[in-house]
């Protein structure tokens, strides 16, 4: 995959929005989990979303990325409803996503699977790419050169050929981060990509964040609950509390803001 020049991806986030909630709401019978959510986050952002356990912050994402419809509001992507859209439609038009529960096949090889989220751009159909009939050959080789160079940037390169289930927890969080930049995104999101990671990996991780904002050109929305790790990487915060934003700002506002004082460790 040919590497981008670094943009100032922030700089350009101040005037394009890239995706917007809009009275978002998803009611599980009597439990609310998203209560009428609304934010905007810009292009070229590095955007956290942080609240308690059970704020509703992976539900939110599950509303992004299609696993789930609202119960009411809109989730409007480059001015599109994608509301009522199911996954593969979402990754198709440049929305990826990895899983707080990591979800890898892990009977096939790193190689195999980052070369599967590929196929969603591929040209060739099923019967040319299973009879081997052109340009499904060619087609081929180039999805596994991409992959090979994904693995590479995430510093798997020489592990292609091994199982994912072998793969030590963090490296297995880097191929997830491989596959989903495989789909060619646009808004890449990073449901706590720090989990079981010690403060080296951490740091190593965030710096990773930044590098394939710039190189990509991406758009990143990140749960986390390492706080400090969100305070040093986010443009901007969200902070959830029971499925309602309770705050939004820069990491300076949202980290003095008392209700999210209170969220996290109690009144006084």
């Amino acid at each position: 995959m040919p590497l981008k020049e670094p943009v100032n991806a922030t700089a350009e986030s101040n005037c394009r929005p890239m995706l917007a909630a809009k009275g978002l709401s998803r009611r599980f019978g009597g439990l609310v989990a998203v209560n009428n959510v609304s934010f905007t986050v810009n292009a070229g952002e590095i955007f956290g979303l942080i609240g308690p356990n059970g704020a509703g912050k992976t539900t939110l994402f599950n509303l992004v990325t299609g696993l789930i419809p609202p119960s009411s509001g809109q989730m409007i992507y480059q001015g599109a409803d994608l509301s009522r859209l199911r996954p593969h439609q979402v990754a198709a038009k440049g929305i990826a996503r990895t899983f707080q529960n990591i979800r890898l096949f892990g009977n096939l090889s790193a190689l195999e699977n980052v070369m599967i989220a590929q196929h969603i751009h591929s040209h060739s159909g099923i019967l040319q790419g299973v009879l081997g009939l052109s340009p499904a050959p060619r087609e081929e080789r180039q999805i596994r050169q991409k992959a090979r160079e994904l693995l590479e940037l995430v510093g798997l390169g020489d592990r292609a050929d091994e199982q994912a289930q072998n793969f030590a927890y963090g490296n297995q969080r880097r191929l997830e981060i491989a596959r989903a930049l495989a789909l060619q995104p646009q808004v890449l999101l990073l449901d706590e990509p720090a989990a079981g990671m010690n403060p080296s990996e951490k740091h190593q991780l965030s710096n990773f964040i930044r590098q394939i904002r710039d190189q990509f050109d991406l758009t990143v929305l990140l749960i986390e609950h390492h706080v400090p790790l969100v305070m040093g990487l986010c443009d901007r915060i969200a902070v959830l509390d029971f499925g309602q934003l309770i705050a939004l700002g820069d990491p300076a506002q949202v980290k003095n803001n008392p209700a999210v004082i209170e969220a996290y460790l109690g009144a006084e």
